[in-house]
């Protein structure tokens, strides 16, 4: 390696990303780190190394016991490729695989950037003084505690969804976007605002299935959402020593006059 490259290496080291998790969820986060990322020509944007493994067994599925299919050696795996092939951290776009952050993190010697501390972060960024957050994730997340234990260590008190609320949440992310059907917006923005009503005063939205739902239907404009993927892009451009746009650059597939177009074409509200 010449003295110019490792000199960019250090100052701009590659991003690994172990992506699939899920494909749409990867691809959303891409397309925000670009769009987050103040540039003025294609060589101002961020360096990545994707990994699109979308046959990566199913989080949830393993945390709740109903498959014996360990996602965790392979992400540790994915991870070490990453590595081997130049990376110099890894981020994984999948708030349910926080659960296996510490088999990932044993396997290279790179940082593993964690998508829920960075989440949390700018939920206590946001919102000085903050005591109580609501969590919007999957069944996968709220049954392995990460949010709980990362809003709790920040002296914020986690709240979560009853059963019917969560089984809201669990439709939009599986049987809407993973399915790539329109999803429940209606049903989804009134079990946040439940948790609103009981004290949160943000909601977090992690799983970054709603983070997709939360750029197509403008809720990232609404200073009440804290959203995950945004989190975790945000701090990617910044470790990749890359500068921040104040806002996100408009996305190119959206029509300048009919917007709401747009979001119709992945949203309905029911």
């Amino acid at each position: 390696m010449s003295a110019d490259a490792a000199g960019r290496a250090a100052e701009h080291p590659l991003v690994g990303v172990v992506g699939g998790v899920g494909p749409l969820a990867t691809v959303s986060f891409l397309d925000t780190v670009v769009r987050l990322t103040e540039a003025d020509r294609d060589q101002d944007h961020v360096d990545l190394l994707v990994l699109q493994h979308a046959s990566i067994p199913d989080r949830t599925a393993h945390i709740l016991g109903a498959s014996e299919e360990d996602p965790g050696p392979v992400m540790a795996e994915d991870a070490r490729r990453l590595e081997r092939w130049g990376a110099g951290f890894v981020v994984v776009p999948c708030n349910t695989a926080h659960h296996y952050t510490a088999q990932i993190a044993e396997a290279v010697r790179i940082p593993v950037v964690s998508i829920v501390g960075e989440t949390t972060a700018a939920a206590v960024a946001r919102r000085p003084g903050l005591r109580a957050a609501g969590v919007l994730a999957t069944e996968g997340t709220v049954a392995a505690g990460v949010y709980q234990r990362a809003l709790e260590g920040a002296g914020v008190r986690a709240l979560v969804p009853g059963a019917a609320g969560q089984a809201v949440v669990t439709g939009v992310i599986y049987d809407g976007v993973k399915a790539g059907a329109p999803v429940d917006l209606a049903g989804l923005l009134a079990v946040a605002e439940r948790l609103l009503a009981d004290g949160a005063e943000v909601v977090l939205l992690g799983c970054t299935e709603l983070s997709v739902v939360a750029e197509a239907a403008g809720l990232l404009d609404d200073p009440r959402f804290v959203d995950s993927l945004d989190a975790l892009a945000r701090s990617t451009i910044t470790r990749a020593g890359h500068r921040l746009r104040e806002h996100r650059a408009p996305s190119p597939a959206a029509a300048p006059t009919r917007s709401a177009d747009v979001d119709a074409d992945r949203v309905t509200e029911r």
